[in-house]
């Protein structure tokens, strides 16, 4: 069934684990009726958590979304190597964990934490040639993609679990948090940590837990966004301006400014310099524009309510 009269904002959903992004937001479309819905950034099909959408005049916020930072909940096994990085690839290497100690640990964490030179995982997304990587990798070539300035914020251990596997091998389970700067690859992280200890290392678990300030604990799974076995999307839709509260610099307009801004005029900075996109909210609390302040005047990245259009 779909959802009529679907507004114009935001859904932030629970991505199921074996769901590809693009079915996230297939599902979504049928279930909102519309065609235009988009997503802020990927997440692996094995991957579970934040997953963020636009729906109609939504998908224009997304641009200011996608260079967010990112927290993620996940496990790293210690111990053995695999050619995507996670354990949905087959093993390519390894060495016994088992006599890993936790001091060992904490240094190769210390070393993956703050700015850093990643190299992608060779399955990313990352486009060589005009081809994405993972299809290259797929259809048997090799990749060597360079490395890239990320900024891990925060790379913190919870518990370590030691486990014998069925061939007598000793791993590792670290289960782990990390908050990232965009463009970050946790899936490389578990590598370059198996790799810096010398035993090889990948991904078996992988939960995104924020996109900014969306966070978990307001996301919704596709359940609850299907009328036949929830309330449907209509309750679950942050409206424009709420979307952008949450995750964007905030300017309170006069009517004036409001006004000008929907004719498409400038209007003077309220904070000349300042290079983040500014959510501008007219005195009804519509969001009107989505600025640019690093000049004098502030321009219109966006403008999202058009003068006379209601």
């Amino acid at each position: 069934m779909t959802a009529e009269g679907v507004g114009d904002g935001l859904l932030v959903v629970d991505k199921p684990a074996g769901w590809t992004s693009h079915d996230v937001v297939a599902r979504a479309r049928r279930l909102c009726g519309t065609r235009r819905v988009g997503h802020a950034g990927t997440l692996d099909p094995m991957a579970t958590g934040v997953l963020v959408l636009g729906v109609n005049r939504g998908t224009k916020l997304l641009t200011f979304l996608v260079g967010h930072d990112k927290g993620y909940a996940a496990t790293v096994r210690l111990g053995l190597s695999t050619l995507t990085d996670d354990a949905e690839g087959e093993t390519t290497g390894g060495a016994d964990a088992g006599d890993l100690d936790d001091a060992q640990v904490r240094e190769a964490v210390a070393g993956l934490t703050g700015a850093v030179q990643q190299v992608p995982s060779a399955v990313s997304a990352v486009k060589v040639d005009g081809r994405r990587s993972y299809a290259r990798v797929r259809s048997g070539e090799e990749v060597e993609l360079a490395a890239r300035p990320v900024t891990v914020h925060r790379f913190e251990v919870l518990r370590r679990r030691d486990e014998v596997l069925e061939d007598g091998r000793r791993v590792v389970d670290l289960d782990v948090e990390v908050d990232v700067s965009s463009g970050t690859y946790v899936r490389a992280l578990a590598r370059d940590l198996g790799a810096a200890l010398g035993v090889g290392g990948h991904l078996t678990a992988l939960r995104r837990t924020r996109v900014g300030g969306y966070t978990l604990d307001r996301a919704v799974t596709l359940d609850q966004l299907d009328p036949d076995t929830g309330d449907g999307p209509s309750a679950h839709l942050l409206d424009l301006a709420a979307a952008a509260r949450a995750a964007l610099d905030v300017r309170q307009l006069d009517e004036a400014e409001a006004r000008a801004l929907g004719y498409g005029q400038r209007v003077p900075s309220a904070v000349p310099g300042r290079t983040s996109p500014v959510a501008a909210v007219g005195p009804d609390g519509t969001l009107v524009a989505v600025l640019d302040e690093s000049g004098p005047t502030a321009r219109a990245h966006v403008v999202l309510a058009p003068a006379g259009q209601k």
